[in-house]
């Protein structure tokens, strides 16, 4: 991997360089002006991991580094402080390898660490280690999480120590609402979380006016979207395959008395079965999918896209909400969805900043025939 060089000064010349190279390359599909949304130039990543390097009494932080001579090497990067990562986790990072330094209960054989923070401060720590832990590693990561007021878990080979809870809650404000997110350790979730209030606020704003019909959310994760867009329907069914972020999602509906949406476990090829009447089944059964209108659908895909199969049943909506991590595959899937939609709105969330990485949303609306 390469480490971003964070260089705030330059943060408005690299938006656009990204905002031309989106622009140039959805040229063909004739959407309107691309809606451009900044992250914080630098300090927006509320999740990281890092490896813990020992060098004879010494140790840490440190990312591996592909060296451009030898693709087959790769250089230690050592990592006294990460511009990319938030302030709370910069915050703990000599803090935390201090206290190691200190421990050789803590420290030894321990070789990874990741941060989860929040915008108001909790912040999550998993240390993980090529050993079992046992009473005298638990004793002393609990005086460590009392010291730097955080969460930790412990893990190795089949074991995982949670010493509070497994989770923290984010609180983002958005259009002067504030909308709770339990985020798990070892889950997915947006990891810009600035990003994440405009990505919610762009799809908020584009599927207005929807009351009388209803969203069917495929990928939901933890209920990014979900929570946020409820409102906006009549009702909402979203569907995930991991238990995990099923659960979740089960869990932030209820933080934010969200009453009007169902979370269903279930790949988005097997809900396109259920659909078409050729899927049964206890989880089938309880979707009542009889009872839904739907006219838009909202789909967040993985890096990999759509198949086409699933492109031509997102064809039968009449609004598409896309949201991309993959401005390559939503290139090819918009070459099927174009035939029947077309582009009302086009953005461009700056999720990661000092890459190549793109994150776009799309909403698109049946041709009128």
């Amino acid at each position: 991997m390469s480490i971003p060089v964070v260089d705030p000064e330059r943060y408005d010349q690299q938006l656009a360089t990204k905002r031309e190279r989106i622009s140039r390359q959805f040229e063909r599909f004739s959407p309107p002006p691309l809606e451009v949304f900044a992250s914080p130039p630098s300090h927006y990543r509320q999740r990281c991991e890092f490896r813990l390097w020992h060098e004879g009494d010494d140790l840490f932080f440190a990312m591996f580094e592909v060296d451009p001579d030898d693709p087959k090497h790769k250089r230690v990067i050592r990592l006294d402080d990460y511009p990319v990562a938030s302030g709370r986790i910069n915050e703990l990072m000599p803090r935390l390898r201090e206290a190691l330094l200190a421990s050789d209960v803590l420290r030894r054989r321990l070789f990874q660490v990741e941060f989860l923070t929040t915008l108001s401060g909790e912040a999550l720590v998993t240390l993980i280690y090529h050993r079992p832990l046992d009473e005298a590693w638990e004793s002393e990561a609990r005086q460590l999480q009392q010291a730097l007021d955080i969460l930790i878990i412990g893990r190795s080979r089949k074991q995982r120590l949670v010493l509070e809870r497994d989770h923290v809650w984010e609180r983002l404000e958005v259009e002067g609402r504030t909308f709770h997110y339990q985020q798990v350790e070892n889950s997915f979730t947006q990891p810009n979380a600035e990003v994440s209030r405009a990505m919610l606020t762009w799809a908020r704003d584009v599927t207005r006016g929807s009351q009388d019909s209803d969203l069917v959310e495929l990928y939901c994760g933890n209920g990014n979207f979900t929570v946020a867009l409820a409102e906006n329907f009549r009702r909402v069914l979203a569907t995930e395959i991991s238990r995990t972020s099923v659960a979740s999602a089960q869990q932030n509906l209820a933080a934010n008395g969200i009453d009007n949406a169902a979370v269903g476990r279930m790949s988005a090829e097997e809900f396109a079965a259920a659909l078409k009447g050729e899927k049964g089944g206890r989880r089938v059964t309880e979707m009542a999918l009889e009872a839904y209108d739907f006219s838009t659908v909202l789909v967040d895909p993985p890096r990999a896209g759509l198949d086409e199969a699933s492109c031509r049943q997102l064809s039968e909506y009449s609004r598409v909400v896309y949201i991309s991590c993959n401005p390559d595959t939503l290139e090819q899937n918009l070459e099927s969805l174009s035939r029947t939609h077309r582009i009302a709105r086009f953005a461009l969330f700056d999720q990661f900043p000092w890459t190549h990485h793109c994150e776009c949303g799309v909403l698109l609306e049946r041709n009128v025939a």
